[in-house]
């Protein structure tokens, strides 16, 4: 890559700066206008043979963190840079948020038995497989690795999915009905998840112990605040925007929400939770009728709003995530084999879903296979692993880290063919009966 090689070098003596513990602003700079143009360019790249922008993001991500085996290691302070890292972490949050707002209180209560227990198999299920494959081929590292990776392949991105779904014209057939609404509750006990594993880890680098009491306080902890937070926070988020509707100036709609979002990953951070947790349950109790005067008075809609600050901040965390992954590792074959491992894993996990889509006709392949990507999710997940410490070395390690990439990459990539296949047969069948799965 000598173009960019030689676009970037004008910036090295930043970058020299910056790892000497100066100031980071040149470094995150130049890192902007390396991302963003390299990030858009894979990203479309991706779209063109119809996978989603995001995995062309995390592939050029992978790219630039591995020039120097090519001798060129200019873009290497960027991965350690607290900026930058600001900037990735940021971007997350306001993923969550967004994720949080495609989904409500009210649908969550009407999405029936069968997304129920989906939902349940489709975490309960990857989360033992991958709690078991940690144990199995990682038997030196701690038990909180194993629970951690177990956690990991709860998560589902159900967004691709979904674009699959309105291609096809079926977005508005049971089976996408089953599956949306099981991704909302997915989503909720996936974090839920998350944040008992995070809270177990962090009690644990703290001098705690493993313990049910434990576990039990930090369940409740995580319910309560997600209840609390969905209950006590829409009633405050109507009276916040009825207050910020007062103010006569456009541009109010998105500041106003934002601060919801700020401050609620900032009190899940406050009681031992990921933030990301907060962010998303700021998304999940703002509905359109609290804010619809300022949304009116703005001419857009909050996802709208958000949308720029998205486009400029997610390249960051998933460029940022592929940089992290080193490719040698895969030379070692104990990774390869962790990662096929958790890769299949991760699909069988997901294809158990098929047992809870009860209902006569009902397409349980379709279903099964529409929870199986983990896209950006998943990547979130990864990511917060990499941040954890447990007795002064990171919960998940770079060869741990590049094994659950490449379960990312595989499920993401495999859904889309499989589900239209899977759809396409299902049209031209004859409706099955409940057993035929």
């Amino acid at each position: 890559m000598p173009g960019l090689a030689a676009w970037v070098v004008p910036f090295a003596p930043s970058v020299t700066a910056a790892a000497a513990g100066e100031s980071s602003t040149p470094l995150v700079l130049a890192t902007l206008a390396v991302v963003l143009v390299v990030a858009k360019i894979a990203g479309r790249l991706a779209t063109v043979v119809r996978q989603p922008a995001v995995l062309g993001e995390l592939v050029a991500g992978i790219v630039l963190g591995n020039l120097s085996l090519f001798g060129w290691d200019a873009l290497e302070p960027i991965e350690h840079d607290p900026g930058v890292a600001l900037l990735a972490e940021l971007g997350v949050i306001l993923l969550l948020f967004e994720v949080g707002l495609e989904s409500t209180v009210s649908e969550m209560r009407a999405v029936g038995l069968a997304s129920l227990l989906v939902a349940l198999l489709g975490v309960v299920t990857p989360f033992a497989l991958g709690w078991g494959a940690g144990k199995l081929l990682l038997p030196e590292t701690s038990g909180y690795v194993h629970l951690f990776l177990g956690a990991m392949l709860t998560a589902t991105s159900v967004g691709i999915t979904a674009r699959i779904l309105k291609d096809l014209h079926r977005a508005n057939s049971r089976e996408a009905k089953v599956i949306l609404g099981a991704a909302v509750i997915d989503d909720v006990l996936g974090l839920v998840v998350l944040a008992v594993i995070v809270g177990l880890i962090t009690a644990a680098d703290g001098g705690g112990r493993l313990s049910v009491t434990t576990v039990g306080l930090i369940l409740g902890k995580a319910i309560g605040f997600l209840a609390v937070a969905l209950v006590a926070g829409r009633r405050l988020a109507a009276w916040w925007f009825s207050l910020a509707a007062r103010l006569s100036v456009p541009g109010v709609l998105l500041p106003a929400s934002l601060a919801v979002c700020f401050a609620l990953a900032w009190a899940a951070s406050a009681m031992g939770l990921a933030p990301i947790v907060g962010a998303f349950a700021a998304g999940l109790l703002l509905e359109r009728e609290q804010y619809a005067p300022l949304e009116s008075r703005d001419e857009q809609g909050l996802e709208t709003a958000l949308r720029p600050l998205l486009d400029l901040l997610l390249p960051v965390f998933f460029v940022l995530m592929g940089m992290r992954v080193d490719v040698t590792a895969f030379i070692d074959p104990g990774v390869v084999e962790l990662a096929l491992a958790l890769t299949i894993a991760a699909i069988m996990g997901k294809m158990a879903c098929a047992f809870g889509a009860v209902g006569r006709g009902m397409d349980r392949l379709s279903i099964a296979l529409g929870m199986v990507p983990r896209g950006e999710v998943g990547l979130v997940f990864a990511g917060v692993g990499l941040t954890l410490q447990l007795a002064g070395r990171p919960v998940i390690d770079a060869r741990t880290y590049g094994a659950v990439l490449f379960m990312v990459i595989v499920t993401t990539l495999v859904t889309p063919p499989a589900l239209r296949w899977s759809l396409q047969r299902s049209k031209v069948e004859a409706p099955r009966s409940p057993r035929s799965c």
